[in-house]
């Protein structure tokens, strides 16, 4: 176990709930690749998802929350890299 996944959310907004569901997903499918899954309470409208210290989601720079599915592909590119996601990595027909 290595990656460490830090949550940072803001208390202000009630987002303890969503970084909270989120936190329990990647656990849920890298629980062999996690060593650690913070959650860090912030303020200002805060959503952050960092990686080893590397930031892979800010909900301002993005314009919104990550949906599950791309979240967990930027946690494997990190931490996992070869390992396949199964249904989270077929693309869906358009």
């Amino acid at each position: 176990m290595t990656g460490r996944v830090s949550i940072e959310y803001c208390t202000q907004c009630n987002w303890l709930l969503r970084a909270g569901w989120m936190a329990q997903e990647l656990l849920s499918t890298f629980g062999q690749e996690l060593g650690e899954v913070a959650l860090i309470p912030g303020t200002g409208g805060i959503f952050r998802v960092l990686v080893d210290d590397e930031l892979v989601w800010d909900r301002k720079e993005r314009s919104g929350f990550p949906e599950i599915t791309v979240l967990k592909q930027l946690v494997r590119d990190r931490v996992s890299p070869d390992r396949d996601l199964g249904h989270v990595d077929r693309v869906r027909p358009s």
